[in-house]
C-alpha cells in the first residue's frame, strides 16, 4: 500500500473540515501545495491578478506574486512546451487552460514530448506537470467551450486523467496531481464549480489515482443495477437513484474518479452484486469511456451479467449556442431515470 493510499484512508482526526464549493476546494488544495513547495508555479490566461475565468486562482496572485502566477498570451503550444521543459528540470508547473478545449492547440507538444519524455529517457527525467481546465455542457458556452476530450487522453500512454465530482475530490485529487511525477490531465465540469460539500483541512490528505468511489451502496432490497457515472453525471445519477428507490429499484453508483488509471475492479465487484450495468457519461458514445468499461466488464466478468450492458451519452452532435438546443444535446434527468429503468427491466 502506498503512502498516498494510507493518507486517503486514514486522515488525521485532529484536523477539522469545512464546507466549501468545488472551485474553492480546488483553490485551497493549490494554495496548500504552493505554500509547501516553492517549485510549483501556475501559468494561464487571466490567472494572475484577475484570479482566473472560473476563480481557480483568486487571491493567490497577491500571496505568491507574478513569478509564480504568470499570465501568458494565447500561445498554448508555446507555454505547454515551456512548462514541459520546466517540469523536466525540477519545477512543478500547473497549466490552467480555462476551457479545456484550448488544450487542443498544444496536442503536438503534449503527445510527442510531454507524454513520452519519461519513456524516452528510460525514466531518468520526470515530468510533473498538471494540465487543468473546465469542460462539459451548460451555460450556453457553444461548441468551442464545451468539449470533454478525456477519452482521447486516456487513449495515450503517459497521461493520468482525473475527473473529480465532489469538492473533497477536487482538492484531494489536485494535490495528488501536483505531487505526482507524471503529466496529469485534470478536468473540472463547469456544472460542478458551485456545488458544495465537506472538505478536510488536512494538508496531507491525498486522493490516490485509480481508486473508484462507491457513492451509493445497495440498500439490500429491490431490483439491483450498477451505474457508473462520470464527473458531472454523478450527482444527477444519485438523485435519480433516490427517486427510483420508490419504484423498487436498488442502484449502486460508482464514480471512477480517474479514468486513467481506471479502477475496473471496483466496477466488476459491483456488477457481481447486481448483475446489471449502465454507464452514464456526458461525453459522446463512439469510442468513449463507456465503451471501454463495457468491453472490460464483458471480457473479465461476463458470467456476472444478467442483461446486456447499457450506455447513456449526450447526443452525438456539435454543441449549439442556443440554450434550448443545448438542452437537447445534454443528458436530461428524465433520460437518466428511463435508462436506469431500462437497465433493470430491459
Amino acid at each position: 500500500m502506498t503512502v498516498e493510499t494510507r493518507m486517503a484512508q486514514s486522515p488525521d482526526t485532529r484536523v477539522g473540515s469545512r464546507e466549501m464549493t468545488y472551485v474553492e476546494a480546488g483553490r485551497a488544495g493549490l494554495d496548500e501545495e504552493m505554500a509547501r513547495d516553492s517549485s510549483i508555479f501556475v501559468v494561464g490566461q487571466g490567472i494572475g491578478e484577475r484570479g482566473g475565468n472560473f476563480n481557480t486562482t483568486l487571491g493567490l496572485y497577491e500571496k505568491y506574486g507574478p513569478a509564480r502566477l504568470r499570465d501568458v498570451p494565447i500561445t498554448e503550444r508555446g507555454f505547454v512546451g515551456m512548462c514541459t521543459g520546466a517540469a523536466a528540470t525540477g519545477s512543478r508547473p500547473v497549466v490552467d487552460f480555462m476551457f479545456i478545449d484550448f488544450i487542443l492547440d498544444a496536442l503536438g507538444e503534449l503527445i510527442n514530448q510531454t507524454s513520452k519524455l519519461r519513456y524516452m529517457t528510460h525514466g531518468r527525467v520526470k515530468v510533473p506537470i498538471v494540465l487543468r481546465g473546465c469542460f462539459g455542457l451548460g451555460g450556453a458556452a457553444a461548441t468551442h467551450h464545451s468539449g470533454s476530450y478525456y477519452p482521447f487522453f486516456a487513449h495515450l500512454p503517459g497521461f493520468v486523467v482525473a475527473l473529480p465530482s465532489t469538492p473533497a475530490d477536487a482538492k484531494g485529487l489536485l494535490k495528488m496531481a501536483i505531487r505526482t511525477d507524471d503529466p496529469v490531465i485534470f478536468l473540472e465540469h463547469k456544472g460542478l464549480l458551485n456545488s458544495r460539500g465537506t472538505v478536510s483541512d488536512d494538508p496531507d490528505l491525498l486522493i490516490p489515482f485509480g481508486v473508484a468511489s462507491v457513492r451509493r451502496h445497495l440498500a439490500g432490497h429491490g431490483k439491483r443495477v450498477t451505474v457508473v457515472a462520470i464527473s458531472g453525471m454523478v450527482s444527477k445519477v444519485l438523485a435519480a437513484a433516490d427517486r427510483l428507490a420508490a419504484e423498487g429499484i436498488d442502484v449502486e453508483v460508482i464514480d471512477p474518479r480517474t479514468i486513467a488509471p481506471l479502477d475496473i475492479g471496483t466496477i466488476i465487484e459491483s456488477v457481481r452484486r447486481t448483475g446489471r450495468l449502465l454507464i452514464v457519461d456526458e461525453d459522446y458514445a463512439p469510442c468513449g469511456i463507456g465503451a471501454e468499461v463495457a468491453a472490460q466488464v464483458v471480457s473479465d466478468a461476463f458470467d456476472y451479467l444478467d442483461a446486456p450492458i447499457k450506455r447513456l451519452n449526450a447526443n452525438f452532435t456539435h454543441v449549439p449556442y442556443s440554450p434550448p438546443l443545448e438542452a437537447q444535446v445534454a443528458i436530461s434527468i428524465s433520460q437518466i431515470d428511463d435508462a436506469i429503468r431500462q437497465a433493470v427491466h430491459g
